[in-house]
């Protein structure tokens, strides 16, 4: 074998390894580990909880992705997932957390730096209230039955700063707060009902992510259209600026949204 083929193979192989390691390391990626690792949670569940995982429900001409339900005799659960590192920040009212990410590192001259990496991302627990929503829009027949909205952090993130009345929890917590609600509001029959109504509703097999996500933007470019902020829902106004007429969002400089 001579050495030039050597080299080319270590090229290849530096190049494949790469590639993999930024497709391995991509939120989307990141993302769907983070959903198998809370599904496997989920399956240890009791016979009697109903584990649904990435439920896509058509409503209308939009679809709506939700990472996983748990129906059972006590309620309904829906439950998103976050795989994130870092401190996170938020609360009920804030449309976007933040993930706060602190590294250091020290070099050969004995320095250390400190380097920190700030990302903002659509409030959770605003997106699984979406989701009890949609929810109750399919099972109109139960009126009071309980729909709860969990949200559940299965990477290493630290949420000690987070505040909400509403569960976000980390992955060790999901069980016991599921099995902690005990109150019973669905028959043996009612619970098969409706486990039989998501299974018809869900169009996971026929749509895609790709196709999901147009659905989003498509919803993004109506709520536009009707003259609502996409970002925070409020009223877009028409506004002047350096380059000529805009809209923008008439919660600025709190939302900073626009649209030419």
């Amino acid at each position: 074998m001579s050495p030039d083929f050597m080299i080319l193979v270590v090229i290849v192989v530096f190049f494949v390894f790469t590639i993999y390691g930024c497709w391995y390391n991509s939120p989307k990626q990141k993302g769907k580990r983070g959903e198998i690792w809370v599904h496997e949670i989920l399956l240890q569940l009791p016979e009697e909880y109903h584990v649904f995982s990435d439920m896509v429900l058509e409503t209308g001409n939009r679809t709506t992705q939700i990472d996983h339900v748990v129906v059972s005799k006590y309620g309904i659960f829906a439950i998103e997932t976050k795989n994130y590192q870092g401190d996170i920040y938020g609360n009920d009212m804030r449309k976007e957390w933040t993930q706060l990410i602190v590294t250091d590192k020290t070099y050969r001259n004995g320095r250390t730096y400190t380097y920190v990496t700030k990302n903002r991302f659509y409030n959770p627990v605003k997106q699984t209230l979406g989701h009890v929503y949609k929810i109750r829009s399919f099972l109109t027949d139960w009126p009071y039955l309980k729909v709860v909205p969990i949200v559940v952090f299965a990477g290493s993130a630290n949420i000690d700063s987070v505040s909400s009345k509403n569960h976000v929890i980390y992955d060790t917590e999901l069980l016991d707060i599921i099995r902690g609600y005990k109150a019973i509001y669905l028959t043996e029959t009612e619970v098969v009902s409706i486990c039989n109504i998501f299974s018809q509703k869900n169009v996971r097999t026929f749509v895609d992510d790709e196709t999901h996500m147009r659905n989003l933007e498509s919803a993004k470019r109506d709520t536009i259209f009707s003259g609502i902020c996409p970002k925070c829902g409020g009223p877009l106004i028409e506004r002047e600026g350096r380059y000529g007429s805009f809209y923008g969002c008439s919660n600025y400089p709190k939302c900073k949204y626009t649209i030419q």
